[in-house]
C-alpha cells in the first residue's frame, strides 16, 4: 500500500527479536503477499448514501475525505473501508449508517450538521467528529491511521520451512485483563499473509501441527512499515510404524499412544503409519496390535522429521497360571485339600500404560 515506506524483517526464537528495515517501497512489497481483509462486509460501492437521510430542501456539501498511515505519509490508494455515521442513536440503540465507501480517498454529499467519520484498513482503523457547516466550502479531511502490517511466518530448528496448512497463527494484544487473558485480534491467521494493523505490540501465538508445537511472542507493528516475522519452532515431524523387522512395512490396525518422559498423553491415533508434529524432548510410542502392547522410548530434535519404527520382536508375555511358590511338603490330612490359588488376572491395557510391563524393542 502506498504510504508505508520501509520494510522490516523480524526473526523470533525464544523471545529474540532482530529488526533490519529494507529500503522497500510499502506499495511492493504488499503485492508479495495475499492481502487478509478483516472488515465488516458493507456495500461495496463508491461513495453509498442512505436514502432519506438528508433533510429535505437542506444544502449538500461536498466533503473530500483520505487517509493515510502516517502524519508525513501519502494517501492510500486502496484498500480502505469509509463509514459515516450520525451521532443520533436510532431505536434499536445504534448509529444509523449515513454513508460508506470503500477503496482509496472517498466523497461524500453531506447536509450540514454532525457526523461520526470512521475509516479502516484491515484491524486498524480510526473514528473522528465532523461538521458540516449551514454555509461555506468544506476543506478535505485527512485522517492519519497510524497503522502498519505485519506477515507472520515459522521454520522449524534452525532453517527448515514449514508448510503452510500446518501453521496457523493467532493475534492477541499485549495487556493481559483483569481476567487473566489478553484480548483477540485475530484468530487462524494464515502464513504469508498481510494483516493491517494499529502500531503496538501485539502477542503472537504460532502453532505447528496441533499437538504440543506452539510458540507466543511480543512483536512491535510500526505505522507505515510492513513487518515480516518468522518464528522458530522447536519441533519436528514424527511418523510412527509398528514393523516386524526394521525397515519392514507398517502393520495395519494398529491403535498408537504417544506419551511425555513423564506418562502424559499427547497424542492418540488407528493408523499403520500415523504422523505428528511434536515438540523437542523425550517420549513413548506405545503401539497396540491384536491386544499385544509394544513400546519404544524415542527423542524429538528441533528440525530433525525422522521416522520412529516400533519393532514386534518384544510381545507383551503372559501371566503363569498361578504365581510361582515354594515347593512344601503338606501335611497328610492336608494334602488332600484341593489349593485355593486361582491364575492371576491379565493386567489390562490401562495398568500397562501406568507403569505395567510392556514389550521394548532395543534401538
Amino acid at each position: 500500500m502506498l504510504g508505508i515506506l520501509r520494510y522490516a524483517r523480524l526473526s523470533l526464537a525464544a523471545g529474540l527479536l532482530v529488526l533490519s528495515p529494507l529500503a522497500t517501497q510499502a506499495q511492493e512489497a504488499f503485492k508479495d503477499f495475499k492481502q487478509l481483509d478483516t472488515t465488516a462486509k458493507m456495500p461495496k460501492l463508491n461513495a453509498f448514501i442512505a436514502p432519506g437521510t438528508a433533510p429535505e430542501g437542506s444544502k449538500l456539501h461536498a466533503v473530500s475525505l483520505e487517509a493515510k498511515l502516517t502524519a508525513n505519509g501519502e494517501a492510500v490508494q486502496d484498500g480502505l473501508s469509509w463509514y459515516v455515521f450520525s451521532p443520533n442513536a436510532g431505536a434499536d440503540g445504534k448509529l444509523p449508517l449515513i454513508a460508506s465507501s470503500q477503496g482509496g480517498s472517498a466523497d461524500f454529499q453531506l447536509a450540514p450538521g454532525d457526523y461520526f467519520v470512521n475509516v479502516s484498513f484491515g484491524r486498524a482503523g480510526v473514528t473522528r467528529k465532523l461538521t458540516i457547516p449551514e454555509e461555506g466550502e468544506v476543506d478535505k479531511q485527512t485522517m492519519v491511521l497510524e497503522a502498519g502490517g505485519l506477515v507472520l511466518n515459522a521454520v522449524s530448528g534452525s532453517d527448515m520451512r514449514i508448510r503452510p496448512d500446518q501453521l496457523s497463527f493467532s493475534i492477541y494484544s499485549a495487556d493481559v485483563r483483569e481476567d487473566g487473558e489478553r484480548g483477540l485480534v485475530m484468530a487462524d491467521v494464515p502464513p504469508n499473509t498481510v494483516v493491517r494493523l494499529n502500531a503496538g505490540t501485539y502477542h503472537v501465538v504460532s502453532e505447528y501441527g496441533d499437538i504440543n508445537a506452539s510458540v507466543r511472542a511480543d512483536i512491535q507493528v510500526e505505522a507505515g512499515k510492513l513487518t515480516e516475522a518468522t518464528i522458530q519452532h522447536k519441533a519436528a515431524q514424527i511418523t510412527f510404524k509398528l514393523v516386524s523387522d526394521a525397515g519392514g512395512e507398517a502393520i495395519a490396525d494398529t491403535a498408537w499412544s504417544i506419551l511425555t518422559a513423564a506418562g502424559d498423553s499427547v497424542g492418540e491415533s488407528v493408523s499403520a503409519f500415523p504422523t505428528m508434529v511434536l515438540a523437542e524432548g523425550e517420549y513413548s510410542a506405545v503401539a497396540r496390535n491384536k491386544d499385544k502392547i509394544y513400546q519404544r522410548d524415542f527423542k524429538v530434535e528441533a528440525g530433525k522429521n525422522t521416522d520412529v519404527e516400533v519393532l514386534m520382536k518384544d510381545v507383551q508375555p503372559e501371566q503363569p497360571g498361578a504365581a510361582a511358590e515354594t515347593v512344601q511338603q503338606l501335611p497328610p490330612e492336608q494334602a488332600e485339600q484341593p489349593t485355593q490359588n486361582q491364575a492371576a488376572p491379565l493386567p489390562s491395557y490401562d495398568q500397562l500404560q501406568n507403569g505395567g510391563t510392556t514389550g521394548q524393542d532395543s534401538d
